[in-house]
């Protein structure tokens, strides 16, 4: 079986929420947040002491959008994946990419230096300047979804999940409310899914039966 280490509302939210789009069964583990300081145990099984991890078999992964695009293919066929044979391939692979490495890297030092850091180690300036830089990159979202429902091939694929999860994070750490009209519209059809209200029942179950606190 595969077996998912998480943390609630964390980058691990994408593989948790492909593996709900796929209704594949999984073991959900959850972890406190960061675990590398709150769950030293599980820097044996990922020295590096990130989330998620996955293990399926003897696959073991630890990049969220990688993983989705792992589940979503290995495990089709599926309209979640987008193949090399259709049009929008290329469109999937870049949103797909786009989601981590634009999208969530500024977050994850907004989060950092607004909440994660000691007090006297925390920056406000680096908090609005990493902030803008979010919102400045989401302008192209805005652009994309004022047209379409989805971020390619007209369809939701794992390239909405890993875009999805950004604006997840970015309603964790107060920024949704910048989003723009079509931004907003988008990441409300995203939470209407089945997959996706799916995968915060499991978050929420699994964070109550292992005694952790759920996040917001």
């Amino acid at each position: 079986m595969i077996t998912l280490y998480h943390c609630a509302r964390a980058r691990s939210f994408r593989p948790l929420w492909a593996l709900e789009e796929l209704q594949l069964p999984y073991e959900l583990k959850m972890l406190p947040f960061p675990p590398r300081v709150l769950a030293k145990e599980y820097l044996a099984l990922n020295p590096l002491g990130t989330i998620p991890l996955l293990l399926d078999g003897d696959t073991r992964m630890t990049e969220s959008a990688a993983i989705a695009h792992y589940l979503v293919t290995k495990y089709g066929p599926t309209p979640l994946a987008v193949g090399v044979d259709e049009p929008d391939y290329g469109a999937f692979l870049n949103w797909l990419h786009f989601g981590e490495a634009t999208l969530t890297f500024p977050q994850t030092l907004v989060l950092r230096y607004s909440e994660l850091e000691p007090e006297e180690r925390r920056h406000p300036q680096v908090v609005a300047d990493y902030s803008k830089w979010f919102l400045g990159r989401l302008r192209v979202i805005e652009t994309v979804t004022s047209t379409s429902d989805f971020m390619c091939a007209g369809r939701f694929t794992a390239a909405d999940i890993s875009v999805g999860y950004a604006l997840l994070l970015a309603q964790r750490l107060g920024l949704s409310a910048q989003f723009g009209p079509a931004v907003a519209a988008y990441w409300a059809r995203l939470q209407q899914r089945d997959g996706y209200q799916r995968a915060v029942a499991a978050e929420d179950a699994a964070s109550d039966a292992q005694g952790l606190a759920r996040r917001q």
